[in-house]
């Protein structure tokens, strides 16, 4: 459609070099076509060129001291993309890698996947170009908060409410929280990921990984198996990779590797979790630890494919789930997975497949959930903590992760039901963005041109 292929021209003449947003812009547009087709009301509101355009963004530098006495200048970020549906709510990413194409795209996701869940919440990101890794605790405490010295202004329980990410966790949402309190003097919900001590929800932390795995069952219960049995090939070694490897150990299903920035381990028995939660969450280390306990797994230095992809995708396995970060499964990859007997890949990243891998993942019509329904599992859980903070009440974890899969069921049945009536059933990826679209679409023309 012409004014579509306008936007995106558009987008990249007002916003250079931002690759990663363009192509999160043109997946979701380029899937929405059967929609705008049959329904002028949304170009007559520019819904399109307004959706694809942030209502704000905040940059800033984030100057703090190291241990050896050195000042620190990093690049602080928060885009508040969509605001339509309720607060803006999305992590906060401390990364090398962070930039303004990097926060744009995980803000835009993060409008559709927050819509997905059917919770009040808008969509927004944030983060800064630190790495937390080699850094002491006192330096990511300086970090952390020089970095809420001038997010404070923006943030807020009913205006915009970050949380965790890639190199966010608990740890440096408690530095930035105690900051916000000291700055603003008020104790309420600002973040989401906090201690259980002080606000925080049970099943948060694991609430991703479960979620990728939820909504995985529930497109396999759809074709009437289950993942009872499976072999399953998991990315990352986060939150969101071990929390994805326990749930699938106890649906009955074998996870037979995870990876990190240094290398793949492939345990062919399937992975021993209480070491991998060792190594990762209390020691911190390499998964090359992981050999010193077991010989008989096989670990793979990053680099072993530098051009055309990745060494954990090169097993054979009923299932494939990336929790590692954006673009990490190639075209490549994806032929190879589909090659070696791979039926399913649920996405607990963000945007995790190359737009190569997404097209040969629909060709071959596999069970396929991309990452803004898959895994709005962690998002859907934050949202459950701000209506514990506001209702001063703790739930069980029981009863949370009742709500998570019930999230995980719903957002799996409007995608479903949006790519069946768009004539497509087996592609949620039309499905997904589809339904995300519609929610918030129709929220902002009743705000008016705002």
């Amino acid at each position: 459609m012409t004014y579509i292929h306008q936007t995106i021209t558009d987008l990249k003449q007002s916003s250079p070099a931002q690759c990663e947003f363009y192509q999160a812009v043109e997946e979701v547009l380029e899937s929405l076509e059967p929609l705008l087709e049959t329904s002028k009301r949304y170009q007559k509101h520019a819904i399109i060129q307004r959706i694809v355009e942030p209502e704000r963004q905040i940059m800033f530098r984030v100057p703090w001291v190291d241990d050896n006495g050195n000042v620190q200048v990093n690049k602080g970020y928060r885009v508040e993309f969509n605001s339509a549906l309720g607060p803006y709510k999305g992590g906060l990413r401390f990364h090398p890698s962070v930039n303004a194409s990097i926060i744009k795209f995980l803000g835009f996701e993060q409008i559709f996947k927050n819509a997905l869940t059917g919770l009040p919440i808008g969509g927004g990101k944030g983060g800064a170009n630190f790495d937390p890794k080699g850094r002491s605790d006192n330096e990511i405490m300086r970090f952390c908060q020089s970095y809420m010295n001038e997010l404070y202004r923006h943030i807020g329980p009913t205006t915009d409410v970050p949380a965790g990410d890639i190199g966010v966790g608990a740890r440096e949402i408690g530095y930035m929280f105690g900051q916000y309190k000291r700055l603003t003097g008020r104790y309420e919900g600002v973040l989401t990921g906090k201690s259980l001590l002080w606000g925080g929800s049970l099943a948060r932390k694991e609430a991703t990984g479960y979620g990728t795995v939820y909504f995985a069952q529930y497109m396999l219960e759809a074709q009437g198996s289950s993942l009872k049995g499976k072999k399953c090939l998991v990315s990352g070694a986060g939150n969101v990779a071990i929390y994805a490897i326990e749930k699938l150990l106890e649906l009955g299903a074998t996870p037979v590797s995870c990876s990190d920035s240094r290398g793949t381990i492939f345990h062919e028995q399937g992975i021993d979790l209480e070491l991998i939660k060792d190594i990762k969450e209390v020691r911190r280390l390499s998964l090359e630890e992981y050999m010193r306990v077991h010989s008989d797994a096989i670990y793979t230095p990053s680099g072993e494919y530098p051009e055309d992809g990745h060494a954990v995708w090169r097993f054979n396995a009923d299932a494939a789930f990336p929790c590692a970060t954006q673009n990490e499964l190639t075209g490549e990859d994806a032929q190879v997975l589909l090659a070696n007997g791979c039926t399913l890949v649920s996405e607990g990243a963000n945007m995790p497949s190359s737009q190569a891998a997404v097209e040969a993942f629909i060709k071959a019509q596999i069970a396929y959930g991309p990452g803004k329904a898959a895994n709005a599992g962690g998002v859907a859980t934050s949202q459950l903590e701000m209506s514990q903070n506001a209702s001063m009440r703790n739930w069980t974890f029981e009863e949370v992760d009742e709500q998570l899969k019930a999230i995980m069921k719903n957002i799996f049945t409007a995608a479903s039901n949006a790519a069946q009536e768009y004539g497509q059933p087996n592609n949620l990826v039309l499905g997904a963005n589809i339904a995300g679209f519609k929610r918030v679409a129709e929220a902002m023309i009743e705000q008016g041109v705002v």
